[in-house]
């Protein structure tokens, strides 16, 4: 008996990590969810759940629980840095014209590579999370040892004005503007999102208009980031739905096992190209691992800016390796950011906001190289998460490659964006959706000027600017 006491917690780390998964699969096939709403709606039904979930305090302590349930948020953050790809390559491909301003992802779905895309994104979230918790250790000396964040703390201010000017300044590359039009456009997306988030940030916390609901925590964030990088994709794929062709579904040629090949000799040459092809792409996810980091301890800024930077130092812009290592700065960010929480007790992510408010404070503090218990069941939460959601990842996206083309695509994009609106509704009422509105004309702007989507994250990194002015001052 007193054996199974001991593996019960592991057990149900387990269950809640699989609830995890079972949760980000279906956040991250929805299209328009940005990965801090799953946080920010978890985080928002928790005092329910633990509620429902008081009978298992018969088993494993109150203080527990309240990991486990964070382990759920985890796993399902993780799940969706995997899944969240799929919809973001099968819907927002534009047309004609806006057709230079693709994304790598649509321009392989307009080649009917969207499967390949799908399989890459997953291999280089996985691989990140190898690499990641490789470089956790030396992440962990470089914060308790060098007085690291103290040194850069210090400077903070002036890091995030440089690198918004430098991640501005790269959309000179532009395809469709000349160098001065393309920073100019990018830098009026940057501040039009950040006064939004200055309005947003001192609105009043919305409160659900269904009663039994009203006790629910949340967030104008949720329906800003939704109408922002959500819903203004869907309305202009309504707007210009493209011919998209019949997709391929066979493995791509970087996942088929070198044994194949053996039985003509003469095919040497696609062998060796193949290992160069998985080469590059291990650079790709080791390079998303590593400035990755960059997102876990900076406030404000996003997966976005590290994988612009990670791909200026790789100097490689094919397709394959921007999926490739923006997958893998997603992940990276997931497993730094918690462990930035417990180095520096300070939440850089949704889910690391709803995890330092699920469990009990002070939070026990990284102090040795070993982390803290709390700390590796959340990391367990991650390799359960990350084993799951490649596969699932894997075949959700062939079957959706299948599909894709027998599926009524305008109906599937009226039914998100309805979807869309009633989330926001449930969760933020009258109030919510006004911001919604908003957030979505800001986020058609860059789309149709033809510069990153990812100016828009404006909206939080410039109060976080004013914020260190005020400090500084």
């Amino acid at each position: 008996m007193d054996a199974f006491s001991a593996f019960v917690p592991f057990l149900l780390l387990f269950g809640f990590s699989l609830l995890g998964v079972a949760l980000g699969t279906v956040t991250g096939l929805v299209p328009g969810f940005h990965p801090n709403n799953v946080a920010f709606i978890l985080l928002s039904v928790s005092p329910v759940i633990l509620e429902r979930l008081r009978f298992l305090t018969a088993l494993v302590p109150s203080e527990t629980l309240l990991v486990l349930v964070a382990a759920t948020v985890v796993a399902a953050s993780v799940a969706h840095t995997f899944l969240n790809f799929i919809p973001a390559a099968f819907v927002g491909a534009p047309e004609g014209e806006t057709a230079l301003a693709l994304l790598p992802a649509h321009r392989m779905l307009l080649e009917g590579r969207a499967y390949e895309a799908t399989v890459l994104s997953a291999t280089g979230s996985f691989w990140s999370v190898v690499f990641s918790f490789l470089l956790l250790v030396p992440f962990y000396f470089l914060f308790s040892s060098l007085n690291f964040y103290e040194t850069v703390q210090s400077r903070m201010l002036y890091i995030l004005v440089g690198i918004s000017a430098l991640f501005i300044l790269t959309e000179s590359f532009s395809e469709r503007w000349e160098a001065h039009w393309a920073v100019l456009l990018a830098s009026a997306v940057f501040l039009l999102s950040g006064l939004f988030g200055c309005v947003v940030l001192r609105m009043p916390v919305p409160v659900s208009p269904f009663p039994l609901f009203s006790s629910l925590r949340s967030t104008l964030l949720f329906p800003a980031l939704t109408g922002l990088f959500g819903l203004s994709a869907v309305l202009f794929s309504l707007l210009y739905t493209p011919e998209i062709p019949e997709q391929e579904t066979e493995e791509p040629a970087v996942e088929r096992d070198s044994r194949t090949d053996r039985t003509d000799r003469t095919d040497r040459t696609n062998r060796t190209n193949r290992t160069e092809e998985r080469a590059e792409l291990v650079k790709s996810a080791v390079s998303g691992s590593a400035f990755g980091t960059l997102v876990s301890f900076l406030p404000g800024i996003t997966s976005a800016h590290a994988t612009v930077f990670a791909m200026l130092a790789r100097r490689n812009r094919q397709p394959e390796q921007v999926i490739t290592t923006l997958s893998g700065v997603n992940t990276a960010n997931a497993i730094f950011c918690l462990a930035t929480l417990f180095l520096i007790s300070r939440p850089r992510s949704g889910a690391t906001i709803a995890i330092s408010q699920l469990l009990p404070l002070p939070l026990q503090h990284w102090e040795t190289a070993v982390p803290p218990l709390a700390l590796l069941y959340l990391l367990t939460a991650v390799l359960v998460a990350s084993l799951c959601s490649f596969f699932i990842t894997k075949s959700a996206g062939k079957q959706f490659a299948r599909a894709f083309v027998k599926i009524p695509y305008r109906k599937m994009l009226v039914g998100i964006a309805v979807f869309l609106f009633l989330l926001v509704f449930f969760f933020t009422g009258v109030l919510g959706l006004l911001v919604l509105l908003v957030g979505t004309c800001i986020g058609l702007v860059p789309i149709y000027l033809g510069v990153r989507r990812s100016n828009c994250m404006g909206v939080i990194l410039l109060n976080v600017i004013l914020f260190y002015m005020y400090f500084y001052m």
